[in-house]
């Protein structure tokens, strides 16, 4: 195909894609017999966007569940309104909570709101799920079914909440097959033709369920999932294994020897390793491993929410990437003025410093735990606001092309130079209404008008086309 009339780098240029590659970019180019043109009206063509952070199955199930949290969910009332409004009499499944709206959550809690079926709700961190009476009876939590995460009280008996358990609930809740059609296509509407699936507990049965939604069309995004040391090798083009992901909570810390020897185990097996450190001590203990066990190109650090200046330099002596969600200033500063020591605020989500310092930046949305649009995150790098509009960090506001660059990095190598549209690239393009020059003061999805991965339309929006199949490939 051809498209005409688009912008890259300021020039008007024509683009041709041949297969799955770009073929030719120039002035002006001549259509070929048969070939399909779409006219770009002078919009901006820019490389496929990368989320380099997201859970995509958590994200497709939260589609369909219950928001209990800001900025759906307010106060106690708008809870209960929100819990009794879920239609169905089985398992009831909310996402999103946290502690301003009601206090701190458990079952007498939650029973207040919703006693007549089970229902299990999640923290918004991800950490925690908190049930209900009737899902405690359900899972027989106080009939002697125990699990290491599940709190009780001085007597015994089960609190509601559950901390890290997820594949444990999941394997005991009923639940209907969860689709990545919709988040898919929201995901391509917004210029994504690439994702880095976060989860610390991917194996082969999460590898193979991604290459099945890509099969049948369901997942039309290229993957690179990250897992536990079981996850297999899949090396293709659309899905590959990636790193090594090591979740760290200051409340259950591993010890630093054990730390560091499954990042050396890690890089034995020829993979890298990616650690998730939201608070300064978990920085801490990160950095000290990776310098007991040797750091690797490609290591990365997962949110890094809190580094003060000193784990700035040594993040870059370390030669460490880091994947940051400059989307939570937004969507959670507000709550963060309140509940963060103010000692770590100048420190949160730091984006110029590690610029400034040399070390790779990438951005990811950690959807579901936000929303999975990479132009709101953009906004955030850029703006520093939250939601009344407080400013936090403004020192570390990135400009609007620092900003896209923390999504347009090759998906293998966050943080590196974006890919530049030239012949022989891959037809990962995500086109714009506007030029750059007024989409910089805009940063909106609503700018993105179509997207292709591979050379397959994902999105048209002057064909209506919301999500394209992609031809069969090696997966």
């Amino acid at each position: 195909m051809l498209i005409v009339g688009c912008e890259i780098d300021g020039v008007r240029r024509d683009v041709r894609i041949r297969g799955s590659k770009i073929d030719a970019v120039a002035t002006s180019l001549a259509p070929e017999r048969g070939e399909l043109v779409r006219d770009a009206h002078g919009g901006a063509l820019l490389p496929g966007l990368n989320d380099h952070h997201a859970h995509l199955f958590a994200a497709a199930a939260a589609l369909a569940s219950v928001r209990c949290g800001p900025p759906h969910v307010a106060d106690v009332l708008s809870l209960g309104a929100a819990l009794a409004a879920a239609p169905g009499t089985g398992w009831l499944r909310g996402v999103g909570y946290h502690e301003s709206v009601a206090g701190p959550l458990d079952r007498h809690v939650l029973d207040r709101m919703i006693c007549i079926r089970p229902a299990r709700i999640q923290h918004r961190t991800g950490a925690c799920w908190i049930l209900n009476g009737a899902a405690i009876a359900e899972l027989g939590l106080d009939a002697g079914a125990d699990a290491p995460g599940i709190e009780r009280d001085a007597t015994g008996r089960a609190t509601g909440r559950l901390f890290r358990l997820d594949r444990w609930l999941r394997a005991r809740v009923p639940r209907e097959p969860v689709s990545l059609r919709a988040l898919s296509a929201r995901l391509a509407r917004c210029g994504v033709t690439g994702v880095t699936d976060a989860g610390a507990e991917n194996d082969g049965c999460a590898l193979a369920a991604i290459g099945e939604a890509q099969l049948s069309g369901d997942l039309v995004q290229r993957v690179r999932a990250m897992g536990n040391e079981s996850l297999p090798t899949a090396r293709g083009e659309c899905l590959e294994r990636g790193e090594l992901k090591i979740v760290l909570e200051e409340r259950s810390l591993p010890s630093l020897a054990t730390l560091a020897a499954r990042i050396a185990s890690a890089h034995r097996a020829e993979r890298c390793a990616a650690i998730h450190c939201v608070t300064r001590v978990e920085l801490l203990l990160a950095l000290t491993a990776f310098d007991e066990a040797g750091a690797e190109r490609g290591d990365r650090l997962e949110h890094a929410s809190v580094a003060p200046p000193e784990a700035v330099a040594r993040i870059r002596e370390l030669g460490l990437r880091v994947v940051t969600q400059p989307s939570f200033i937004a969507e959670r500063g507000d709550q963060y003025a309140v509940d963060v020591d103010p000692a770590d605020r100048p420190w949160l989500y730091r984006a110029r410093a590690f610029l400034a310092a040399g070390v790779p930046l990438a951005a990811g949305s950690d959807a579901p735990y936000s929303e999975p649009d990479p132009w709101r995150a953009m906004r955030a790098a850029v703006e520093r606001r939250s939601a009344t509009g407080r400013v936090l960090g403004s020192a570390e506001a990135l400009s609007p092309e620092e900003a896209l660059a923390l999504f347009t990095s090759p998906l293998e190598s966050p943080g590196c130079p974006p890919p530049r549209l030239e012949p022989g690239t891959p037809a990962d393009l995500c086109l714009l209404r506007a030029p750059w020059a007024n989409a910089r003061r805009n940063l909106k999805a609503s700018l993105v008008t179509a997207t292709w991965r591979a050379g397959t339309c994902l999105w048209d929006e002057a064909a209506a086309q919301p999500l394209g199949v992609h031809p069969a490939e090696s997966y």
